[in-house]
């Protein structure tokens, strides 16, 4: 699946719930598509969204390798004992920040299967919650923190982008000649072959 990169409009839409009866099949290989993803990046979470659906669920494999979906999620209570910690995303790569939140949270969701179920969380495990809880509301964790890390994130995605967007312009630039000249060659064959034909 492919990772949306800050920049991209879906990161900040606010996600819509989860019908019960989209919780099906289909659902759960979406789900497992995107623990595949989220391992194959090395991540621990990955929302909705970050793959381009403006769902609320997210996936989790925290420092207990326990495999976790959660789906219509609700942070229902958090601690007033705050810690920080460096965080990163799949979807600003390279780029790391110290984020203070609540230490613990209390969260209800609905499993893979549809089942209700409530996770005192602490540690990582809170952090990783509150990280991709916020993805389905449209926040980042850069916006919790530095306005002025958020604003140099925001500006160098901007150039990524608009490197890639030229870059791919020139490949399709590079593609279109590439086309143009084999369509020319293949014209001038057939011509040959005709006059050859007909002087035959």
């Amino acid at each position: 699946m492919k990772i949306y990169k800050l920049g991209e409009e879906v990161l900040r839409k606010k996600c819509v719930p989860v019908k019960p009866e989209e919780i099906n099949d289909t659902l759960r290989g979406v789900l497992n598509e995107m623990f595949d993803t989220m391992i194959q990046a090395d991540g621990v979470g990955l929302a909705g969204p970050q793959v381009g659906i403006d769902k609320r669920l997210f996936v989790v494999i925290a420092d207990d390798d326990v495999r976790r979906v959660f789906i219509n999620p609700q942070i229902t209570a958090t601690s007033e004992e705050q810690s920080d910690y460096e965080e990163g995303c799949l979807s600003i790569p390279g780029m790391y920040e110290s984020i203070r939140r609540p230490a613990r949270v209390t969260i209800q969701a609905l499993n893979e299967f549809g089942k209700p179920f409530t996770i005192d969380a602490d540690g990582f495990l809170a952090r990783v919650v509150q990280h991709e809880n916020d993805h389905l509301d449209g926040v980042m964790f850069i916006d919790r923190g530095d306005k002025a890390f958020a604003d140099k994130a925001v500006e160098t995605f901007k150039r990524r982008a608009e490197r890639a967007e030229k870059k791919a312009a020139k490949a399709a630039a590079r593609a279109r000649s590439i086309a143009d000249k084999l369509a020319a060659k293949a014209a001038k064959t057939a011509a040959k072959k005709s006059i050859q034909e007909g002087n035959d």
